[in-house]
């Protein structure tokens, strides 16, 4: 009863009236604790070794395609941490949302146990970066996760290089436009994201400089989400006809694609971030061009380790690692991802 009340964030109360199946559990808290008896029972051949406990709240906000991914690749990790036994609790939420991702933080622990670290996609402002440092105070460690949070206490930052990204993404762009005439269109997800802001910049920089006939147009605030995402991108096809290519930062891939033939243009080059199931069937569509991927199971295993170092359960002090770009194409795809 303990264990998922603290791994859902409910009152043992609350648990025993849903498993009892007893009046006064709200809707929500039968979704919360069905969701925690899962990520239990995924995590409980984890949980009969070792003597020291690593419990690791995960606070995402991206869509839901990427919060899986996260989901399923620190999951996969938590067997192998050791000399500690690992658990985690997702706290994840499509929309970038200042206020809301401060209420979880500064909500950790409060109610069950306190986390011994937290993984932290958020974007980068001071008042994240304000709870960030309580936390710290309250001596639990942030790893922040693919995009940093500038001038905060974080321990450490995990996730792909992003300006090396960016400038890949140009190079990319560059060659494949050729002889075609035309610009290119930057698409994020927002730009709170600092490492969304990072990839832009950097792009943006070096295909001025590859392309200094050719510009940039920059579009944001879709929150990688398709209706949202094909409407900002309609617009600005509509409002830029010399657009004929796209490098999407912020993901709605899909509803990229959808946008070009809404407006009946031709996409000359499609590039775009991470292999999830969704860019993995655009790529061998043809839709995209090639897909700027980094291992995501990897960035788990690392950061795991840095907040263990910051308990002194391993030898070191925690370190950022900033990973490099792979550029997948549909003849280079990995073979963990072929279907048998």
């Amino acid at each position: 009863m303990l264990d998922i009340a603290e791994q859902s964030g409910l009152s043992e109360a609350t648990v025993d009236r849903v498993l009892h199946d007893r009046a006064g559990a709200s809707p929500r808290a039968r979704r919360a604790v069905e969701q925690a008896m899962t990520d239990l029972d995924r995590q409980q051949s984890q949980l009969r070794h070792g003597t020291q406990t690593l419990l690791v709240d995960v606070v995402s906000q991206a869509p839901a395609r990427f919060s899986t991914a996260v989901r399923v690749a620190l999951e996969a990790e938590l067997s192998s941490v050791r000399p500690a036994v690992a658990r985690a609790r997702f706290h994840l939420r499509e929309s970038a949302d200042v206020a809301a991702v401060v209420e979880v933080l500064d909500g950790l622990g409060r109610r069950g146990r306190v986390p011994r670290g937290v993984l932290l996609k958020a974007p980068d402002d001071p008042l994240v970066a304000q709870a960030i440092r309580r936390l710290s105070h309250r001596g639990v460690p942030v790893v922040t996760l693919v995009t940093d949070i500038r001038d905060s206490s974080r321990v450490a930052y995990v996730g792909l290089d992003n300006a090396a990204a960016g400038r890949a993404a140009a190079y990319l762009a560059s060659r494949c436009l050729g002889g075609h005439d035309g610009d290119l269109l930057v698409a994020l997800s927002r730009g709170a994201f600092f490492g969304e802001s990072e990839r832009a910049a950097a792009c943006v920089e070096t295909f001025a400089r590859l392309e200094p006939q050719r510009s940039t147009c920059l579009v944001n605030d879709g929150d990688g989400l398709d209706e949202t995402t094909r409407r900002v991108v309609v617009d600005a096809l509509e409002r830029h006809r010399s657009i004929i290519g796209v490098y999407s930062i912020g993901g709605g891939n899909r509803s990229i694609a959808q946008a070009f033939a809404d407006v009946g243009r031709p996409c000359q080059v499609f590039l775009a971030h991470d292999l999830d199931d969704e860019n993995l069937q655009l790529l061998r569509s043809g839709a995209l061009t090639a897909v700027l991927h980094h291992d995501l199971q990897a960035d788990m295993r690392h950061a795991l380790r840095q907040l263990m170092r910051a308990h002194r359960m391993l030898p070191g002090a925690p370190i950022s690692k900033r990973a490099n770009v792979e550029v997948i194409t549909p003849f280079n795809e990995p073979i963990r991802l072929t279907p048998l």
